[in-house]
């Protein structure tokens, strides 16, 4: 086949590749029946059978063997399904039969409707992944029959709601299990459901743990220099099995945390945007600091609780108080950066805050939501207060073009030192961490050191829902300190009220964190 063959090709397969479409198959039958007085009578069923058809991202290389492969043009072998595997097919939705020739299973459904019409009563629907409703017809005497012989059976086909059924001669109900065409039980839909949540909970740390282990091995930092790359080419790179290192990037294609065309692995949008070490929002950082210490305090949890005790490390920058050495202390601030990074712009614009020329970020490590507050706002100057020995690291996280008129950093402790002047005070991952004395104490101070009707506090914290149902904050809170806590919405209300604020806001950004707000009364 030539060059020509391929230019054809070409902008067919850009328009389809790495898209979904319909696969549309009609079918006629004609049901002919000869009469007594050599009439032909004829009846008609006629019926479509749509499936839906998702194409692989298709390179050069592999149409290329899809053409020299000699797949006939057939139904099938359009899409590869012959010769190649199904290779040019990412995924199908419905009945695959329709796609490789013919809609089978739709066509033996009217068969039987043709030629045995059974009262719609006897009819019972079974479902199959990806084939059409199948109907299976049973005897209604018989079905009596076999719920006679116990009083804990099922009435045939009365009385059943929600997969349970009334016994006879009695109130009490029990488990209803409808039964498949070989007469084994079926699983609930219901029971199917629940048992669906436990498996994804157990499996679980599964995923986390192939996440950190791509990151720990910069697997997308490979992929991201090369492109795209074999499995073999992956392993060679980061010095590991083969056959090892194709399960885990199989794994990270199911988790979508990586794309497979043809054998070849490439990142993901996803994954390029946030996994990539040195990527503008990379959660390198704090993936790896999820694995080598986060990981062992959920390892030992149940100690935790039994003991009562918190874990002896948390992500939080109060950990970077200069009594771990210069390079815990480094990635602690590294790791705090990353995470601010992300959701800084989320918090500054939670709200106007156009109107302060002055703000003081206390605790404000790096500089990152400073970063984004300066950026966001054209006004503002921002001064970051924070220990000595965080603010002798915060140069190595300063962005070029920062413009260090309107930022500035201060050395000091926020519990027991005044507090600089500002129209606007931050406390961006300080309250959840602090007991109840250090927190009274230190809202006193920002509160004193506020204008009345003036001056403004952001926070930016988790914010529980009222119900506390959503798991992600009360998962983070497993995590905290003993003495420090989570809160919801509510109890940020009350908390900044007893500090003398009102006029309170509260934005659930969707983010790492929420974003809340309070003017002094």
């Amino acid at each position: 086949m030539s060059k020509v063959t391929l230019t054809i090709l070409s902008p067919a397969s850009h328009r389809l590749s790495g898209k979904e479409h319909s696969v549309f198959t009609g079918v006629a039958i004609v049901h002919c029946t000869s009469q007594e007085d050599n009439q032909l009578e004829t009846d008609i069923i006629d019926f479509y059978e749509e499936t839906k058809v998702k194409f692989a991202e298709l390179s050069e290389d592999l149409l290329w063997e899809y053409i020299d492969s000699g797949e006939p043009m057939d139904k099938a072998g359009g899409y590869g399904i012959q010769a190649l595997g199904g290779m040019l097919v990412e995924s199908v939705h419905g009945d695959f039969l329709n796609v490789v020739g013919f809609p089978l299973n739709h066509f033996c459904k009217k068969l039987a409707e043709m030629y045995y019409r059974p009262a719609k009563h006897t009819i019972h629907r079974v479902k199959h992944d990806s084939i059409p409703y199948v109907e299976s017809f049973e005897n209604l005497s018989d079905v009596e029959k076999d719920c006679s012989t116990s009083s804990k059976t099922c009435e045939a086909k009365k009385g059943v709601h929600d997969g349970v059924c009334k016994t006879r001669g009695s109130g009490s109900s029990v488990p209803c299990t409808p039964r498949l065409q070989n007469g084994l039980e079926e699983t609930p839909p219901h029971c199917s459901q629940k048992l669906a949540k436990i498996f994804d909970l157990l499996d679980g740390f599964k995923a986390s743990k192939t996440l950190f282990a791509a990151s720990k091995l910069k697997v997308f930092d490979k992929l991201k220099d090369k492109g795209a790359l074999k499995a073999m080419e992956i392993a060679d790179k980061i010095n590991a099995s083969v056959h090892r290192t194709e399960r885990l990037l199989d794994a990270c294609v199911a988790l979508g945390l990586l794309e497979k065309t043809h054998q070849v692995y490439r990142n993901t949008e996803l994954a390029n945007m946030y996994l990539v070490s040195d990527a503008p929002f990379s959660f390198h950082e704090y993936i790896n600091y999820s694995n080598d210490h986060l990981w062992s305090h959920f390892t030992h949890l149940d100690s935790t609780i039994v003991e009562g005790r918190g874990p002896h490390e948390t992500p939080h920058k109060k950990t970077c108080d200069g009594t771990h050495g210069p390079e815990v202390e480094e990635r602690c601030m590294r790791v705090n950066h990353c995470t601010l990074k992300i959701t800084a712009r989320d918090i500054v614009t939670a709200f106007d805050l156009s109107k302060y020329s002055s703000a003081c970020d206390l605790g404000g490590g790096t500089g990152a939501l400073a970063h984004e507050l300066v950026g966001t706002y054209p006004e503002i100057k921002v001064n970051v207060f924070d220990l000595p020995e965080i603010i002798k690291h915060s140069s190595l996280f300063q962005p070029e073009n920062l413009d260090f008129r309107r930022l500035t950093f201060t050395s000091g402790n926020f519990i027991e030192d005044a507090l600089p002047a500002a129209d606007l005070y931050i406390l961006s991952r300080v309250i959840h961490d602090l007991p109840d004395e250090k927190l009274n104490h230190l809202l006193r101070k920002v509160s004193d050191a506020c204008h009345p009707g003036m001056s403004g506090l952001l926070i930016a914290e988790i914010v529980l829902d009222e119900d506390k149902k959503v798991p992600r904050g009360l998962l983070q809170a497993l995590t905290i300190n003993e003495e420090g806590k989570q809160r919801s919405g509510t109890e940020y209300k009350k908390l900044l009220e007893n500090h003398g604020f009102n006029r309170i806001q509260i934005k659930i950004t969707g983010n790492l964190l929420d974003a809340i707000f309070a003017v002094k009364r």
